[in-house]
């Protein structure tokens, strides 16, 4: 139906103008089976909110935009399929920005992107500077995701990298494997992710009582096939290769494995290889991947609900650091007779 007004959903739906527009806003608390019989009236009318209309009437627009580094990487393409859906639920509209890790760009879009329609900002920094950050000129409400700690006024949403790297290691000890290598650290060992998984790894060796051997640990420069093949090729060069791999990403170990099945090696039976994020790919891999799997739509229904909580309250409260799950996903990459299950 062209040009659908409220007054349309709301009769095709059997309700009031105003509990369509809670819906569509998704403000207000509405009972599922109403909002869900809203939601088919919206569809089958092809009912579009005017952003513009609804920004000059509340002051609010219900866009939001989300920004990471690296659209491409599976893991922030997955991350953003579900702040999509939360977003959605609450009758928001989600703009997504690829920052390519470049400073000024996140800071671009932690102003928000100098758009007066844009209500919020979801963020995961890179490389953008704290005070640069903290001085920023258009205040639009921010939440920050991932590790890189910033000590200003915004919620930030992350999970326990330290503890989730540590399962992973304590998982590859409980196995028996004792050379642990580790793919991911970068040559100035500065970013947040790979500080804190390499605290966890370091944590588990120590309380297992084996010694850590710098020579476990190649430098890499990105987290790509290419990088973590490149990485495990070093590895298996030396005198006393690994027995076991932990890797930072699951692009990663993918390349770990390209390399160790180029070198003849059986995974796990030569090496067991762990990755971390569970994107798809890695549940299809031969053998099939090992990895802490963060819990993205939780992750996703945190970030999504604190901006709104920022622009509906204007953010009297407490900023807070919000923490999502995780699990490790235990597959063949470290456990042959895991399809016996």
């Amino acid at each position: 139906m062209a040009g659908a007004r409220l007054k349309d959903v709301a009769e095709r739906a059997g309700v009031s103008i105003k509990t369509v527009s809670n819906v569509v806003r998704g403000e207000a608390r509405v009972a599922e089976q109403t909002r869900q019989r809203v939601l088919r009236a919206v569809a089958e009318l092809g009912y579009q909110p005017n952003a513009s209309a609804r920004h000059l009437r509340t002051g609010r627009s219900g866009i939001i935009a989300l920004a990471v580094p690296e659209l491409v990487a599976p893991y922030f393409a997955e991350l953003a399929a579900e702040v999509i859906a939360a977003a959605k639920k609450r009758g928001c509209t989600v703009l997504i920005e690829d920052t390519c890790g470049d400073p000024e760009e996140e800071l671009r879009i932690a102003c928000g992107l100098s758009d007066p329609l844009i209500d919020g900002v979801l963020l995961s920094p890179l490389r953008l500077d704290e005070t640069v950050l903290a001085n920023r000129g258009r205040r639009v409400p921010l939440v920050l995701l991932g590790e890189q700690s910033y000590k200003i006024p915004a919620d930030h949403v992350l999970i326990d990298n330290s503890a989730a790297a540590r399962e992973a290691t304590e998982h590859l000890l409980r196995i028996g494997r004792r050379r642990i290598g580790v793919i991911g650290q970068p040559p100035d060992r500065a970013h947040a992710t790979t500080v804190q998984r390499m605290h966890g790894y370091l944590t588990a060796l120590h309380a297992a009582g084996v010694p850590h051997d710098p020579r476990l640990v190649p430098e890499t420069h990105k987290f790509t096939r290419a990088d973590g093949a490149a990485a495990m090729r070093a590895l298996l060069a030396l005198e006393e290769p690994p027995d076991a791999v932990f890797c930072f990403s699951d692009l990663l170990a993918s390349g770990a494995m390209r390399a160790a099945y180029e070198h003849g090696l059986r995974v796990p039976g030569d090496l067991a290889i762990v990755g971390f994020d569970d994107i798809q790919e890695s549940r299809y891999s031969v053998p099939s991947l090992t990895t802490v799997s963060p819990d993205r739509r939780e992750i996703a229904e945190l970030a999504v609900g604190a901006v709104l909580d920022r622009i509906t309250h204007e953010a009297e409260a407490p900023y807070t650091r919000l923490t999502a799950g995780y699990e490790l996903v235990v597959r063949e990459s470290t456990d042959p007779h895991i399809r016996e299950r």
